[in-house]
């Protein structure tokens, strides 16, 4: 993937699990999107944060309950871990779920 391609693919997915967690959570915990970052805090305290990171072409996770992650794009389309076989929107939705008690699906 080419940087272009990565810069607009990585805005809509962004975009994307923005609109998803606020549809089905927003109601429960805060979520915003500044400047191409994604903001879910939880009501415990604990924040998420996801963001791109340009230089790697990867969309990176810090999340409350099990640190730092890394995902780049496979040929699949997913984006996995770049330490295992995680893949983003699992990882979140199964995260959220946990934290919310609710079922939560995300989908790119």
């Amino acid at each position: 993937m080419n940087q272009p391609d990565f810069e607009r693919r990585a805005a809509e997915i962004l975009d994307s699990l923005f609109e998803q967690i606020e549809d089905q959570l927003g109601d429960w915990l805060d979520v915003e999107m500044n400047g191409g970052i994604l903001q879910i805090e939880l009501p415990d305290g604990g924040a998420y944060v996801v963001n791109k990171h340009a230089p790697n072409r990867e969309i990176w996770v810090s999340s409350p309950k099990s640190g730092a992650w890394h995902f780049a794009a496979g040929e699949d389309g997913l984006w996995r871990s770049t330490r295992g076989s995680e893949e983003l929107t699992a990882l979140l939705a199964g995260e959220l779920a946990a934290a919310s008690g609710r079922a939560v699906r995300l989908d790119l």
